[in-house]
């Protein structure tokens, strides 16, 4: 059976954007899942299985309707026993928690910073002023005023992930040995930044990028299928 997932996409429906909903693209081609997308944009969100979140991704598999990426993962893995696991067992669901509080709360801020004018371009007219006006109200500033804070930052937000820069000394994944949740997690704030702005976040030769590169062709490549901003 082969499971939806309503993926959140503007007017090119071959670049989904949400860091959230790649999360779980990934998720699913790890377990090996067969599934269809239904391209979402924001104004059309709230209609998705009859209202059952405020945000995507919600998946449908058979009779069953999941919405949030954290709680997909853990259906699958769940639902899917015999398939490879996402999180390793009990410590890993708890440290692919941690890594998402840390994802949310470090690289998400200053994504939002850096390609929040370019997000609002890939928009069509009227998600386009959906966008700016849930922004600047969320932001309590303008679209342009948000933007302008980047170069700035981009030292800080560089030297923030020391922590995984110096993990990945280690080994090759945040999992270990190979990828779990928990690099999704990641991968899908930064595949959120690669689809949304040509602005450069990371030096190519940042051992960060070369993992976020080992992550485009986990799956044959099903990463790298989504265009990168120009």
């Amino acid at each position: 059976m082969t499971i939806l997932l309503y993926d959140l996409v503007g007017r090119d429906t071959t670049r989904p954007f949400s860091p959230h909903c790649w999360k779980v693209a990934m998720a699913l081609a790890h377990k090996g899942l067969a599934i269809s997308t239904a391209p979402t944009r924001f104004l059309e969100v709230p209609a998705v299985e009859s209202g059952v979140s405020k945000t995507v991704p919600v998946i449908r598999d058979g009779e069953t309707v999941v919405a949030d990426s954290f709680a997909i993962a853990l259906y699958l893995d769940e639902a899917y026993p015999d398939r490879p696991t996402l999180f390793g067992g009990e410590g890993g669901k708890a440290m692919a928690r941690f890594i998402e509080r840390w994802s949310q709360l470090t690289i998400h801020p200053y994504v939002t910073t850096a390609a929040i004018i370019d997000l609002h371009a890939m928009q069509d007219e009227e998600n386009a002023a959906y966008f700016r006006r849930s922004r600047e109200q969320r932001l309590g500033k303008k679209l342009e005023d948000v933007v302008t804070a980047r170069d700035a930052g981009l030292a800080t937000f560089r030297a923030a992930l020391e922590p995984l820069r110096s993990m990945l000394g280690y080994q090759p994944y945040i999992g270990g040995a190979s990828p779990l949740f928990a690099d999704y997690i990641v991968f899908g704030a930064l595949q959120w930044a690669r689809i949304a702005t040509p602005y450069q976040l990371l030096d190519d030769s940042d051992v960060v990028a070369q993992w976020f590169a080992r992550c485009l062709d986990l799956h044959g490549g099903l990463g790298r299928k989504a265009a990168a901003a120009a």
